[in-house]
C-alpha cells in the first residue's frame, strides 16, 4: 500500500531499485561504490603487499584520501613514491581524476 505521494507506507512493499538506492543513500555506501574504481585502482597501482598499508578510505572533489599504517609508510609516501602511485591509479582508470593524494596515520 501506499500514501497518497505514492511512497510506501511504514512496513509496505517498495520496488527494489527504490529500497536499494534509499538503502545505499542512508547508508554512506552510495559514495564509496560510485568510486569504486578509483579505491580499485589505487589498491592495484600500490600492488598487494604496500596497499595492506596504505588503503584510500575517501575520495572527493578529485582528492583521495589514504590511511597509512605507520609513519615509515606515510613518510615514503608523501616524500618520495606517492605521485607516481597517484600517476599508475590514474593510469589504470584512463584519465586524471585522481588529482591530489592525502596521506594520514591510521588511527
Amino acid at each position: 500500500m501506499t500514501d497518497i505521494d505514492n511512497q510506501p507506507r511504514r512496513g509496505g512493499v517498495a520496488p527494489l531499485g527504490r529500497a536499494v538506492s534509499q538503502f545505499l543513500a542512508a547508508s554512506g555506501l552510495g559514495d564509496k561504490m560510485r568510486n569504486w574504481k578509483v579505491h580499485e585502482a589505487w589498491r592495484d597501482a600500490l600492488g598487494p603487499e604496500l596497499a595492506q598499508h596504505a588503503t584510500s578510505v575517501d575520495f572527493r572533489r578529485g582528492e583521495l584520501v589514504v590511511e597509512v599504517d605507520s609513519a615509515a609508510h606515510k613518510h615514503e609516501l608523501v616524500n618520495f613514491t606517492g605521485e607516481q602511485y597517484r600517476q599508475e591509479a590514474n593510469r589504470r582508470m584512463g584519465d586524471n581524476r585522481i588529482r591530489r593524494v592525502s596521506f594520514k596515520l591510521r588511527a
